[in-house]
């Protein structure tokens, strides 16, 4: 395969659509996986049930990079690992300061996953005098009043919201204000922005809510009687189907 993409490749990034981005850091886990095992080269069948999608969607969204894979060899692991971090901007460091450090903010601070992936936590903000001065993997909190002179002395890009509902407005707002585009929120509150400013939301107890749906869907399949399924059948006329 060779580094250098070509002119059709080049066209395509920019435009890449929005469900591909969102699977690429799927495609890079998996990868990871593979190059911590060593292996040098997948297919794309491989690959595609390691990241759960079919190899047609997964050929499709690689072609978005110019990564078209060599018939009956497949794809160079290690390339398209660098591939796919220059795609998401992970070949480069991202300033990040996280705003509250609850339990949930703690934790953040505390995951190890963020520095491998490129995010560097430089800052830590808390609005609770209690936990400001308390040392968390190696970061100071700060108090919130010090947000924004914290970002322009830090030059962080991303900011990480982990407040309570109710202050998560006001935070992502002073965010903005001070330079701020990326923000990650965790916060249970749909969070207003001007145009040019991305957020991603993370709802763990939305997504909880959801599988307690499909459980709860399984279950009542599971304790239906046997006469009622028989009842759904589609009945017999002449040994034949209707």
């Amino acid at each position: 395969m060779s580094a250098a993409p070509s002119p059709r490749a080049a066209r395509s990034r920019d435009g890449i659509p929005d469900a591909t981005v969102a699977r690429l850091p799927v495609y890079l886990r998996a990868l990871l996986a593979y190059s911590e095992r060593g292996t040098a080269t997948v297919s794309s069948e491989e690959l595609a049930a390691a990241a759960g999608v079919n190899s047609a969607k997964l050929r499709k969204d690689l072609s978005y990079l110019g990564s078209y894979g060599t018939r009956g060899v497949g794809y160079d692991v290690a390339y398209l690992v660098y591939q796919i971090s220059r795609e998401l901007g992970l070949t480069q460091d991202w300033a990040c300061v996280i705003v509250g450090v609850g339990s949930l903010g703690h934790a953040l601070a505390n995951y190890g996953g963020f520095s491998s992936r490129g995010f560097r936590i430089v800052a830590l903000v808390d609005a609770d005098p209690a936990r400001v001065g308390v040392t968390l993997a190696g970061v100071v909190v700060n108090p919130i009043e010090d947000l924004e002179s914290i970002i322009a002395a830090r030059a962080v890009t991303i900011g990480v919201i982990a407040t309570p509902g109710l202050a998560a407005q006001e935070v992502c707002d002073r965010l903005v204000a001070a330079g701020v585009t990326s923000i990650l929120n965790f916060a249970p509150v749909v969070l207003s922005v001007p145009d040019g400013v991305d957020v991603r939301k993370v709802d763990l107890s939305v997504e909880l809510q959801i599988l307690a749906f499909h459980a709860q869907r399984r279950s009542l399949r599971e304790a239906e009687p046997a006469t009622a399924k028989s009842r759904r059948a589609p009945a017999m006329v002449g040994g034949v189907t209707p």
